[in-house]
């Protein structure tokens, strides 16, 4: 099944994701929102939207992170699902982006503006190839990965799943 990754990974010419993963921005809008018009969490003016083809094989993950814009994630194809871990008021809550809709998994899942996230394969012997579109457009000023010692300190009661998906 691995050549199926690799085949993806080549056709679309994805690179490695800083947060884990392959990906490549594959749309950004021409339009532009400019500051002013914007919430003031945003530094600078951003594209209207954004989106990127993301893939994950095997053990890749995606370590907790967040950013400033509503992130809407597309399953495309692949014989895993993935798991997003989402940190809400404290708590852990889990949801399957995936084509099997008997087993709880859905084709988008919407990741909410300044939600700590992580992902990981359900089959570690597979892989998945998603989409991800942010509005307003995605801007490396906007992204915070997490610290593993900060994020300890903000859920203490979180401590495994923060070992499994942070550095």
């Amino acid at each position: 099944m691995m050549e199926q990754a690799l085949f993806w990974i080549e056709k679309l010419n994805l690179q490695p994701h800083p947060e884990g993963g392959w990906f490549k921005e594959i749309y950004r809008s021409s339009e532009i929102y400019q500051k002013k018009y914007l919430p003031e969490r945003y530094s600078s003016d951003r594209n209207i939207s954004t989106s990127i083809y993301y893939l994950l094989e095997k053990n890749d993950k995606s370590n907790f992170h967040r950013i400033q814009s509503d992130e809407l994630w597309h399953f495309y194809t692949g014989n895993s699902a993935i798991e997003i871990l989402f940190i809400i008021e404290g708590k852990i809550q889990k949801k399957l982006l995936g084509p099997d809709f008997n087993k709880e998994q859905r084709f988008q899942i919407l990741i909410p503006q300044n939600t700590w996230f992580a992902a990981h394969l359900v089959n570690k012997s597979g892989y998945a190839l998603i989409g991800c579109t942010v509005s307003p457009g995605f801007d490396f000023d906007d992204f915070e990965l997490g610290q593993r010692d900060n994020l300890l300190k903000l859920f203490p009661d979180l401590e495994k799943e923060i070992l499994l998906f942070s550095e």
